[in-house]
């Protein structure tokens, strides 16, 4: 009895117990229904110009949760770091030591290469990651399903930077990028936008991730070489500086160049607080991008107690702040509304992970999110107005109203010149004003304010120069005896002399470019060249073009482009003159004797016509035939000179309109 009595003890103290804490362990299955504390992980590289913002804007927004109890009542919001330490490898095992403590989301990662590894173990474990940094536009895909991004992707920032060199009227960009996911799908995107402008990449310069400084050099050197002057810069925050600094020990940051920035260099200028006066004039007359958050009271306030947060790394933060921030909110939102909709949240160990004999991975510690399908829906239906605008998702999974602010960078720091949205483009109206107007994306419409580019110019860059490495100009000029005025061999450059050669040089100095050329002699000087041969070969590229004394025919016409010609042949056609007498008849030249014919013949119609509504009531179109013939001679030939302007009655006045429409 005494034992009975204890383990009736026991039985009741369980019971009594079950109700506050239900954890009920079924084969190797964990079910909560309403736990008291939920985590959710963070993975990104702490030490870095995104992760130090994103750092402190994770850890404010899980106070901010707790602190709010109209959402997750009675349950407290965990987070647990993990530092990916800008590795692909070691951030691959954060994740999958990060997936070992059943967390329901994961905020990251950071970088869009770590992303496409760790999409798939959030795929199969059903934990969705919310990632404030990784802008790669193929991670949209359908591929990676529990992928959500929480930033804009750079398919947006792309097709805004390809409306800029558009705007300014340029043809072609060179790219240069780090050569990972990050930078080659976002430069592929590139490609893509400036194909649908008439505009085109010329050449792809690509960095290594961890590439020197002498590595970028020798790839300056050479791109400097090339046509196109209008440089779009796609690298890491970490390095990219040293990408100007380089540029400008080259000579590449002043006038004629164009640099364009993507939202890497903001981020990073806006991370140095403050900016020093020396990279400022480094970076003058750059354009870059950033991410366009609205100027509010909240946002401003939110940044003020990140910079009285004591033990911060930094006292500047960048827009991942806002959007790390924003990222916590949605996992909660989404948390809140899912258990209110009778979710649970349960892990289980995933059959296909079995551990490899002798390994040392232990894989089957990995647990599998079971509510994560259900999870995953609630996620992109929240909409809320976060720090950083309006959260909520397009059918894409992408976050609705993209948009960009434009800078000017300049030696007193950034200066807006516009914003870029896809709902109308370019514009120097905050989008937050377009989106109460109709949209609006047409040519006329696009605007900016004027750019200080480098060298400290308002005049837009040509955007391109002859390249150092190309290939002259092959003008042919034929090498003629006679008529050597025209055209004839000189010693001196550039080798050949004449009218026709200083007619051309005239010319090519009017143009706001160099042109660099080089003078072909055609012929062998013994007798004058066949000037058929000569635009023959033209036409099959042997040469570019040929300046002398061509006489346009038609047959050469049609296969050479001719200028207009400066000079006269010299060349008269002497035909005979035979004088024409005037006639009194010369009246009758202007139509031809058929249709004179017709002309009289439709008057007579027309006296026809008149006698018969007439000849009945009208006495002056009665009388004998001959009379009346005469009277229908008479008034068709008044018709030709005279102005009728009254009938005989009013009864019959239909015959003065009828006259007048004839």
């Amino acid at each position: 009895m005494e034992v009975l009595g204890v383990k009736g003890f026991v039985l009741l103290f369980f019971c009594l117990w079950i109700p506050n804490e239900v954890v009920a362990i079924i084969g190797n299955s964990t079910v909560s229904s309403r736990p008291t504390v939920v985590k959710i992980g963070a993975l990104f590289t702490v030490d870095s110009v995104i992760g130090r913002s994103a750092q402190q804007g994770i850890k404010t927004a899980i106070d901010d949760v707790n602190a709010n109890k109209t959402i997750l009542p009675g349950i407290k919001m965990d987070v647990i770091f993990h530092d990916t330490n800008c590795s692909g490898f070691i951030g691959t095992v954060e994740a999958l030591q990060l997936m070992e403590n059943e967390v329901i989301a994961t905020i990251g990662p950071q970088s869009s290469g770590i992303a496409h590894i760790i999409a798939h173990v959030a795929n199969e474990l059903h934990v969705p990651l919310l990632s404030f940094g990784a802008t790669d536009p193929t991670l949209s895909s359908l591929q990676f399903p529990y992928f959500v991004r929480t930033t804009h992707s750079d398919y947006f920032q792309m097709y805004a930077i390809a409306d800029i060199v558009d705007f300014c009227r340029w043809r072609q960009v060179i790219a240069i990028y780090v050569d990972d996911d990050y930078g080659r799908n976002g430069i592929s995107i590139l490609g893509d936008a400036l194909a649908k402008k008439r505009g085109k990449i010329s050449y792809k310069a690509a960095l290594s991730p961890g590439a020197t400084k002498n590595d970028i050099s020798i790839l300056l050197n050479s791109v400097n070489l090339m046509e196109s002057r209008v440089f779009v810069v796609h690298v890491n925050p970490d390095y990219g500086l040293n990408v100007f600094s380089i540029a400008k020990n080259l000579g590449m940051m002043t006038s004629g160049y164009v640099w364009i920035a993507t939202d890497w260099l903001p981020s990073k200028l806006d991370s140095m607080d403050p900016v020093d006066t020396n990279t400022l004039k480094l970076l003058q007359g750059v354009v870059a991008l950033r991410h366009h958050t609205p100027d509010t009271n909240l946002k401003k306030s939110f940044f003020s107690r990140l910079k009285n947060v004591n033990g911060t790394a930094t006292t500047s933060f960048n827009s991942y702040a806002l959007y790390a921030y924003d990222s916590v909110w949605l996992a909660a939102y989404a948390l809140d509304a899912f258990l209110k909709e009778g979710g649970n949240i349960s892990f289980s160990s995933d059959p296909k992970l079995i551990d490899t004999k002798g390994s040392m991975l232990h894989l089957s510690s990995l647990r599998v999110f079971n509510g994560g399908p259900d999870f995953l829906p609630t996620l992109l239906r929240v909409n809320f107005t976060g720090l950083s605008g309006q959260i909520q998702f397009n059918g894409d999974k992408n976050l609705i109203r993209p948009s960009y602010d434009i800078l000017n960078i300049g030696e007193s720091g950034f200066r807006r010149v516009g914003y870029w949205s896809n709902y109308s483009g370019l514009s120097v109206l905050a989008p937050e004003i377009l989106y109460k107007r109709p949209p609006n994306s047409s040519i006329s419409n696009q605007k900016l304010f004027n750019v200080l580019w480098p060298g400290e110019t308002i005049a837009t860059p040509r955007g391109w120069v002859f390249p150092n490495n190309g290939k002259p100009l092959r003008i042919a000029v034929p090498y003629r005896i006679s008529y050597l005025e025209f055209l004839s061999k000189d010693k001196n450059p550039p080798g050949v002399r004449g009218y026709c050669i200083d007619v051309f040089e005239a010319a090519i100095n009017l143009l706001p470019y160099p042109v660099p050329r080089q003078y072909i002699l055609f012929g062998d000087g013994k007798r004058n060249p066949d000037y058929s041969q000569l635009v023959n070969q033209v036409a099959l590229k042997n040469f570019d073009a040929a300046v002398g004394d061509v006489t346009i025919v038609p047959n050469r016409t049609r296969i050479l482009d001719f200028t207009q010609p400066f000079m006269e042949s010299g060349l008269v056609v002497v035909v005979p003159v035979k004088e024409i007498k005037s006639s009194p008849w010369a009246f009758l030249k202007p139509f031809t004797a058929q249709m004179w014919c017709v002309t009289g013949a439709f008057f007579l119609f027309v006296g026809a016509v008149v006698w018969i509504l007439e000849h009945r009531h009208n006495p002056e179109f009665r009388g004998p035939p001959k009379k009346q013939i005469m009277t229908i001679f008479w008034f068709t030939f008044s018709t030709m000179f005279f102005s009728h302007s009254m009938c005989a009655t009013d009864s019959h006045s239909y015959t003065l309109n009828f006259l007048q429409i004839v």
